[in-house]
């Protein structure tokens, strides 16, 4: 009777975690679905921020003739600033965060189309990147939209406060300057290819893996097939020639650069990227905007993507993926620090 209730409660469990887990994904679609947004282009005047964000303070701080007063000046400035359009040089600021696959890249393209076609000679893009890179294709892609205004010749500004590794560095390359916080995290200059291979265990289980091709290097590596040392040769050689477009890549943009020393797959942290030169100066992006504000028009510049319901949800899934994966790149650097 007792082995039947343990079995009995074991069953059980096992049921309730599953429905748990079924209300947990419907949670998530919901919330996925209140959060949609309007797709299109949204302008935020960051100097009118910054100037509500001190008001507040201010307000709270200074007693009650000073506040009134305070409140005459500002009435009068802003009547000034309405006769009389502003002509100080702008600054557009982007956001972006990247993940294995580069999903912001479709709104990374809008958002440099737009700017393109009103920046002036005066102004200036100012990127505010987060990537610890991904996949090739999508962030050689990525960094093509920054190429897009460089070639404009309009000064391109790319600030790291977290992390800009692997394909995340192939874009901050691209700026006409890099700002990176203290403990920032640049570089990572290498290919990496890594793949389970089950074929010992399918063929313990008596399972065979078929697989036919045309054309001799159309598959090398496999997780299911028998992987032989030619197989592997191939795909190192594979990864060296992308290694070397990464590379001539980076000399481009940066050709004071020593490769030998930099380009080793290793990743350093804000001072000493600045002493090899990966980056140009220490200052965090929260510095720079706050002093750009003084002397210019600060505007951060965003395109909202509306998805299908069902890509949010998925999503959703893909996000919890990429979190995972990023706990794993902080374990990776924070292990290194001193304790």
């Amino acid at each position: 009777m007792s082995e039947f209730l343990f079995n009995y409660g074991l069953f059980f469990a096992k049921v309730l975690t599953f429905v748990l887990g079924i209300v947990v994904i419907i949670a998530v679609a919901a919330g996925a679905s209140r959060k949609a947004h309007q797709e299109g282009l949204e302008v935020e005047d960051l100097n009118k921020k910054y100037k509500k964000l001190a008001g507040v303070l201010r307000k709270a701080v200074l007693n009650k003739d000073e506040r009134k007063k305070e409140a005459r000046e500002e009435k009068k400035r802003d009547k000034a600033e309405a006769k009389q359009p502003s002509v100080k040089p702008r600054s557009f600021v982007i956001h972006f965060k990247g993940d294995l696959k580069a999903s912001a890249l479709p709104s990374l393209r809008e958002e440099v189309s737009a700017v393109l076609d009103v920046a002036g000679a005066d102004d200036e893009v100012i990127v505010c990147l987060e990537n610890h890179g991904g996949m090739v294709h999508e962030h050689g892609l990525a960094a093509s939209q920054l190429v897009r205004i460089r070639e404009k010749g309009i000064p391109l500004i790319v600030c790291v406060d977290k992390v800009a590794a692997s394909g995340g560095y192939l874009m901050a390359c691209v700026a006409s300057k890099i700002y990176a916080a203290p403990f920032a995290i640049l570089g990572s200059i290498g290919v990496l290819a890594q793949i389970p291979n089950f074929n010992r265990m399918l063929d313990s289980h008596g399972v065979d893996f078929e697989q036919i091709t045309a054309g001799k290097y159309k598959r090398t590596v496999t997780m299911f097939g028998e992987n032989t040392d030619e197989d592997r040769a191939k795909l190192k050689e594979e990864l060296e020639d992308v290694h070397t477009l990464f590379k001539a890549a980076v000399s481009e943009y940066r050709p004071d650069l020593d490769l030998d020393k930099v380009a080793t797959g290793e990743h350093w942290y804000g001072t000493r990227a600045l002493e090899l030169g990966l980056v140009d100066e220490i200052r965090t992006s929260d510095e720079l905007l706050t002093e750009r504000v003084a002397d210019r028009d600060l505007y951060a510049v965003t395109y909202r993507i509306k998805q299908p319901f069902q890509k949010r949800v998925m999503a959703n899934v893909d996000s919890a993926l990429e979190k995972a994966d990023a706990a794993r790149w902080r374990h990776k650097f924070e292990s290194r620090l001193p304790r």
